[in-house]
């Protein structure tokens, strides 16, 4: 069975492209019955919103041609329409219609790379609607409380893994270590770093293990794969930061060695006590504290990059640090770095 489209135009005030106008002779006659007597689509869901007293219909941009047609079903109907809200769509970064050539396709896939759901829901309500001003990190109830159907932009939005990943970030250093830690614990465990019931007997550490590598990880994983320097018996140098910062193996060598002669006899295992020791060392020597941290870096993490130092120290304890610094010495002096 078909519905005979009338003469004229259909048109309706949308909620976020405004006015819009089709001329219904470009609308054929459609199909709202099957010839066993189902619905198909246009009237079944027409039905169903007329049953359910739905007075908002929010969707993509990709049913507005579905629009005119259930406008003219409500109407025979004797109902009036809802009001309706065309979405923009979503696009991947290369400016094409999101599909599973981008990668994840599945909530559960991104939960995998360590996405967080506060993350994830605060990344795709930004997607197409903006609430005003520059923030752009919010909480759900934040979120609920500022959203509008005049904040919906027009043009299509697109999907930037990228800018996922800032965000998670954002979210990361937000959360407490309590609230991340099951998911850290989870992780870690499958990574074979170490037992949930070791981490539990040090909580009070493990939860500043967690505050201090939160600042700089973007995923659940990043925070993982910085904590194996401190729960792992050796490190894994870097090549790029042993060519860097370790250029000079007998010069530095000479240096870590009287560097960990200073900090073994430090007064406190403090920052602050920590920081002035090495700074002295550093002018004894006559170079700038920069060729003492860099290479200690190198020596208690493996890397290039990591929290401040001496909060990395503090949080590796005096054991595990000076055991770290003996490692580098002996790497040095041996010329194996892996």
């Amino acid at each position: 069975m078909r519905f005979r489209v009338p003469e004229g135009t259909t048109a309706w005030d949308d909620a976020v492209h405004g006015r819009v106008e089709f001329d219904n002779a470009a609308i054929e006659d459609f199909i709202i019955l099957r010839s066993d007597g189902t619905p198909v689509y246009n009237m079944a869901v027409v039905s169903d919103d007329i049953e359910m007293r739905i007075t908002h219909v929010i969707r993509g941009d990709d049913h507005v041609s579905n629009t005119p047609k259930q406008i003219l079903l409500y109407r025979a109907l004797g109902q009036e329409p809802p009001i309706f809200a065309h979405v923009p769509m979503i696009l991947g970064p290369d400016g094409k219609r999101l599909s599973k050539r981008h990668g994840a396709t599945a909530v559960g896939e991104y939960r995998d790379q360590g996405i967080l759901p506060e993350a994830m829901v605060n990344f795709l309500a930004l997607l197409g609607w903006s609430p005003g001003g520059d923030q752009e990190v919010f909480d759900v109830d934040e979120l609920i409380r500022r959203f509008s159907l005049e904040g919906i932009n027009k043009k299509s939005a697109v999907f930037d893994p990228q800018k996922l990943e800032w965000m998670n970030g954002q979210h990361l250093s937000r959360l407490s270590a309590a609230d991340l830690e099951p998911e850290i614990t989870e992780r870690i465990v499958r990574a074979g770093l170490a037992r949930a019931e070791d981490l539990a007997a040090r909580r009070d550490w493990y939860h500043r293990l967690i505050d201090l590598l939160k600042v700089r990880a973007r995923s659940l994983d990043d925070i993982v794969e910085q904590a194996r320097s401190y729960l792992l018996d050796r490190v894994v140098y870097d090549e790029e930061a042993v060519r860097k910062h370790w250029k000079d193996p007998a010069e530095v060598r000479a240096r870590l060695a009287a560097l960990r002669q200073r900090l073994a006899a430090a007064p406190a295992w403090d920052e602050a006590t920590l920081e002035a020791e090495l700074r002295a060392l550093a002018d004894e020597l006559g170079v700038g504290a920069g060729k003492l941290i860099h290479p200690l870096r190198v020596s208690l993490t493996g890397t290039a990059v990591s929290p401040g130092i001496f909060e990395v120290l503090v949080v590796m304890g005096p054991e595990l640090a000076l055991r770290r610094l003996d490692d580098a010495i002996g790497a040095l002096e041996a010329g194996t770095f892996s």
